[in-house]
């Protein structure tokens, strides 16, 4: 393959040209005709050769060329709500991300994932080729069911649907519940992909401001009567990006005026097992009257394995059932096995347990660190991953995020988590990414400029 591959990109072999049987290239390269099938099998496979049928390989028409350009982080997009996400997703080797939203490897249980896997595979009977069941792996409903009661929030396995992340489950509410045109609210900051999805459902898009404790009801309640919303989309565990807590007060008096406003409340809950103490869920109090709970093991166990779920009232269940149907078919059965068998072998409480106690140290030192920058924490966070850092007067995010992507480091700036703009003065750090040493070696050649 490499001899192969090596003359086609030095052009000795020209697109169109035919290779050499697979008899005269065994005796060529002095290997077995199969080993010779294998290599032009893998070839065509990545496109560089082509099979005609009677005829033999020929060389495929040639790879466009190398771009320094290409290779480089893209220093010149626009910082919106999906700047973050690209330019964490799209980082090569080298790259440091101290603004994304998740963990690092070595801090997710790689060991018990591929322990998992074995088991599975070797697992007499298990779904390896066939389509799911429309609800999801019955078993895995059952075990969040009981899961969720941990927190008060009452479900019955059959209000329960998973689906291949929380991003999913989302995408599959606002098109039950919302028509283009419709006003939904969000928080102000809030989750840049909150906004993104929003976006591409033509929904109108309007903030509330956060607080320390929640939204600010008197000016959410200002939001109910000026655009009559129909949908509020939030996270009421760790807050994505400022890493507060919902107060119990301020959950009794959004769901007051969600019921005096015809408001659906969706609860995006994918931090939860990052908590000591559970923060009051609105699903608990609700009782799924207005609210549609949600979550998702991408942040603790892989984002790689996809699996979330989403609970709701009944009828709405049914719903969202046929749109999955009509959209995706089917979640992955594999995946919810696997996610069975991690929940249930003892590791994943001890995997959580250990994740609380790391993040916390980590988010101690990277608080102290960032300060010497003159750099404030907004609030001091219970639990999570999540800082959100205020800089001093004069000083823009987005400036400070564009001279650190130029030396390979990902930042969060403020105003890709806000819909009105207003947050241009703020970072979010991901204190479980900022422990490499380079991380504080590149802001300070920032902020010391």
């Amino acid at each position: 393959m490499r001899t192969i591959a090596k003359r086609i990109a030095s052009r000795t072999l020209e697109a169109g040209a035919k290779l050499p049987s697979i008899r005269v290239s065994a005796e060529a390269l002095g290997v077995s005709k199969s080993t010779v099938v294998d290599a032009y099998d893998r070839l065509a496979a990545e496109g560089l050769i082509e099979p005609r049928r009677g005829s033999g390989f020929y060389v495929t028409g040639p790879t466009a060329p190398f771009s320094l350009a290409d290779a480089g982080p893209r220093l010149d997009r626009a910082i919106d709500p999906l700047w973050v996400s690209r330019q964490a997703l799209e980082a090569g080797d080298g790259v440091l991300m101290p603004g994304c939203g998740w963990l690092p490897a070595s801090w997710m249980p790689e060991a018990g994932l591929r322990r998992a896997m074995r088991a599975l595979s070797r697992r007499d009977p298990v779904n390896l080729t066939d389509y799911g069941p429309p609800l999801g792996l019955a078993p895995l409903r059952q075990l969040l069911a009981r899961r969720m009661a941990e927190h008060g929030i009452e479900a019955h396995p059959s209000q329960i649907m998973l689906t291949d992340s929380g991003s999913q489950a989302i995408d599959l509410v606002c098109r039950l519940l919302i028509e283009p045109g419709d006003v939904v609210l969000v928080d102000d900051p809030g989750y840049f992909n909150f906004h993104a999805m929003l976006r591409a459902h033509r929904a109108k898009v309007v903030g509330v401001p956060y607080t320390p404790t929640g939204p600010d009801i008197g000016l959410f309640e200002q939001a109910l009567k000026t655009h009559r919303p129909r949908l509020y989309i939030t996270n009421s565990g760790p807050h994505n990006p400022t890493g507060a807590s919902l107060s119990a007060v301020t959950a009794h008096r959004l769901l007051k005026l969600a019921e005096a406003h015809d408001l659906t409340i969706v609860e995006d809950d994918i931090f939860a097992d990052f908590e000591h103490e559970p923060a009051p869920r609105l699903a608990a109090f609700d009782g799924f009257e207005r609210v549609v709970h949600i979550g998702s093991f991408s942040k603790t166990l892989s984002a790689a394995v996809r699996c979330g779920f989403v609970a709701a009232r009944p009828d709405w269940i049914e719903g969202l059932v046929d749109l999955k149907v009509a959209t995706a078919f089917s979640s992955s059965p594999v995946t919810a096995e696997l996610v069975l068998a991690l929940l249930t072998d003892g590791s994943y409480r001890k995997h959580v347990e250990a994740l609380r106690d790391k993040l916390a140290r980590a988010r101690g030192q990277v608080a102290a660190r960032l300060r010497d920058f003159g750099l404030t924490p907004w609030v001091e966070p219970r639990a999570g991953m999540l800082l959100w850092m205020s800089l001093a007067p004069g000083i823009d995010a987005a400036d400070i995020a564009r001279r650190a992507l130029a030396e390979k480091l990902v930042l969060a700036p403020g105003n890709a988590f806000s819909p009105s703009q207003s947050a241009s003065g703020y970072l979010r750090f991901n204190v479980a990414q900022c422990l490499e040493p380079a991380v504080f070696t590149v802001l300070a050649g920032i902020f010391d400029s």
